[in-house]
């Protein structure tokens, strides 16, 4: 009854079959022995199925296993949903994006030699379900049909470390999860009360950061030493779990769905992006949604049953025919274009201004607006893109009262300007310190003055990323989530600037000491300059 439920809810294309039965903890083995468990939903019919692939660190069962099983097998889809490595009794020990590669592609040689088996194969899942596929998709072979990989990315390490910094709440929060989540008794209950949620933000403030598994989990958690001692993109041990470099070689059809607020959308676009260089031509449609939305998952099921149909039964019927659907935000209509970003939007300077001004003249000669930041104190993030309780469009007005928080703000718009692509801003500023941050925020301020926060990015600031002018001065460009919004008349266009966006991403504590075991905090004397030879400015994609 709950699955009916939800497909009512999700408007899900008509069950046509019911489930025959579920095969539980099939052991399918790895390369080196392990047994990775498997689920087997069959549906009823007489012809033979196509089959689903899906693998999660999540369990077999709650929305990953229960509820995806019986919707797909409701139509006509044989599914497979496998425990990875080391979780939810499969064997090994779960050493997170390391082993995926070679326990995907030991699960579709298996796949391959079981009778039932026809040779028709798509894989699909958000997030980390999503990142397995881009491990194994360019050398799966021919059984192999399409993917539909949903928010997430080919590589991690590329969200955990972007700009130079660290998404230390979204890292330390998903270790907990993980690390925990085989030993609740009652994990509804545990969901509801958001209980590894609240005892994250007990000890969000904990210093050194490499004790945070000890502070929360009780015990040390040899992926998060991982993650704070090898804390860099560059560092040569994330190149084992990066895929990206796979992408161009994949050759089936691929289906993204992600959204707006999405921890993972610049990374997913440049999956995107590689795959058209490379003569894909992938589907995407990108929603007003945060990672874990529910409408989104609506409409990733929608699309995975559109492909599967297309790709493995060859009626087409459900798949849109435009390639890109995005939702216009602040119109609230779906649009649909050839391909990303939209052509005929060109990225267009709006400059900062003294007194708090933004505008598209370029700036006259003024002094430089100045603000402390304090890593005691640090900046705080409200709305935005990251996996806890307050993420996506938030009222700004509390954070933008802060003095370590400079606002500028255009005059009231005369027409509807629709912003829709990368957006970026090139930010001068002075500091009395090497190291620091730069945070760049885009707002739509109402009306009534309200304003909402759009997009965002930061940079990292240190003498081995950064050089220093002459003047004393940092040109630091910053790359902020791409987007589509209307600012409609009469709203305003904002932009914040802070050195900072805590705990979404990790203070800087200003002393360029390793981030694992760092303590120690010095305070930043920071100014942002906006005159002719230093034009700080944020560049939005407008059409032509």
């Amino acid at each position: 009854m709950f699955t009916q439920v939800v497909e009512h809810i999700w408007k899900l294309p008509r069950a046509y079959t019911r489930v025959a039965r579920v095969e539980r903890d099939v052991c399918v083995p790895a390369d080196d022995g392990a047994s990775l468990l498997t689920d087997i939903w069959w549906p009823t019919g007489d012809v033979p199925p196509p089959t689903l692939l899906m693998r999660s660190p999540y369990g077999r069962s709650g929305p990953f296993g229960e509820l995806l099983g019986s919707i797909y097998a409701r139509r006509g889809i044989r599914v497979l949903v496998q425990s990875c490595r080391g979780t939810f009794g499969s064997g090994g020990s779960f050493a997170p994006q390391f082993n995926e590669r070679a326990d995907g592609l030991a699960t579709l040689r298996w796949l391959e030699r079981q009778p039932w088996f026809d040779g028709r194969l798509a894989m699909s899942g958000p997030s980390y379900l999503g990142y397995v596929q881009w491990a194994i998709a360019a050398d799966a072979g021919p059984s192999l049909r399409a993917i539909c990989p949903h928010i997430t990315m080919s590589n991690l390490a590329g969200y955990w470390y972007r700009g130079g910094s660290f998404a230390l709440d979204d890292a330390i929060g998903w270790t907990a999860l993980v690390s925990t989540q085989e030993g609740v008794r009652f994990p509804l209950l545990h969901a509801l009360l958001r209980s590894t949620e609240r005892k994250v933000r007990r000890h969000i403030d904990h210093l050194p950061i490499a004790e945070m598994d000890e502070q929360i989990i009780g015990r040390r958690v040899p992926f998060w030493r991982d993650f704070v001692n090898h804390a860099s993109l560059e560092d040569p041990f994330w190149v084992p779990a990066d895929h990206s470099r796979r992408v161009a070689d994949i050759r089936v059809p691929v289906n993204m769905v992600t959204g707006w607020y999405d921890i993972f959308l610049p990374l997913q676009l440049a999956d995107y992006r590689t795959l058209v260089a490379a003569g894909n031509s992938p589907h995407l449609l990108i929603g007003p949604w945060t990672h874990t939305d529910g409408a989104g998952m609506a409409h990733q099921v929608r699309e995975t049953l559109a492909t599967v149909t297309a790709h493995l039964c060859n009626k087409a019927d459900g798949l849109r025919e435009a390639k890109v659907r995005l939702h216009l935000m602040g119109a609230a209509q779906w649009q649909d274009f050839p391909s990303w970003p939209p052509p005929g939007f060109v990225a267009r300077p709006w400059y900062l201004h003294a007194g708090g001004r933004l505008a598209m003249a370029p700036p006259a000669s003024s002094a430089p607006d100045r603000y402390r930041y304090d890593p005691a104190n640090p900046t705080p993030i409200v709305g935005g893109s990251f996996l806890s309780r307050g993420s996506g469009r938030r009222n700004q007005s509390n954070v933008e009262k802060r003095s370590d928080v400079h606002t500028y703000t255009s005059d009231p718009l005369l027409h509807d300007l629709d912003v829709i692509g990368d957006v970026e801003a090139q930010i001068f500023v002075s500091s009395s310190l090497e190291y620091f941050d730069v945070f760049v925020r885009l707002c739509d301020v109402d009306e009534t003055g309200r304003s909402t926060n759009v997009c965002d990015g930061i940079e990292r600031v240190d003498p081995r990323r950064w050089r220093r002018a002459e003047d004393g001065s940092f040109e630091i460009r910053v790359g902020l989530w791409p987007t589509a919004q209307r600012f409609r008349a009469g709203h305003r266009i904002r932009v914040q600037v802070s050195s900072g966006a805590h705990p979404r991403f990790i203070r800087n504590l200003g002393t360029g000491d390793p981030l694992a075991t760092a303590t120690a905090m010095r305070i930043a004397d920071q100014a942002v300059h906006h005159e002719p030879g230093r034009p700080s400015a944020v560049f939005l994609p407008t059409v032509r």
